[in-house]
């Protein structure tokens, strides 16, 4: 199923997201046209497998009886989003930033155990 693969591509995205944002410093400058080049570079792609992920989402649970709301696929889609600007920008809290991962993950979870019912 095309959903299944976007969750798994997305959740490989989002672990080395993690491991950027947790090993690396906040830019020196959050207005340098070279670094905001370099995030546009390496976000580009996995912004466009959000949208695509949203887009299957979105109707797999409008489409049937699952644990998932469309609202919740809406969240997830505006936090994956965060979390690939937090990464390179390291603006947020470790706290604030672990708890937008784990709500993503939670939410590919619930949609996981919707798909195999």
């Amino acid at each position: 199923m095309l959903l299944l693969t976007y969750m798994e591509e997305l959740e490989k995205e989002l672990s080395s997201l993690q491991e950027y944002y947790l090993t690396h410093e906040k830019p020196e400058n959050k207005r340098d046209p070279e670094f905001f080049a370099f995030v546009k570079e390496q976000t580009e792609p996995i912004f466009i497998k959000v949208d695509k992920w949203y887009e299957e989402a979105l109707v797999f649970v409008k489409n049937r009886d699952v644990q998932v709301h469309p609202q919740q696929i809406e969240s997830t889609e505006e936090n994956i989003k965060l979390l690939l600007l937090h990464s390179y920008y390291i603006d947020v809290r470790k706290k604030r930033y672990m708890e937008l991962y784990q709500s993503v993950l939670y939410v590919f979870d619930l949609l996981k155990n919707d798909i195999s019912l």
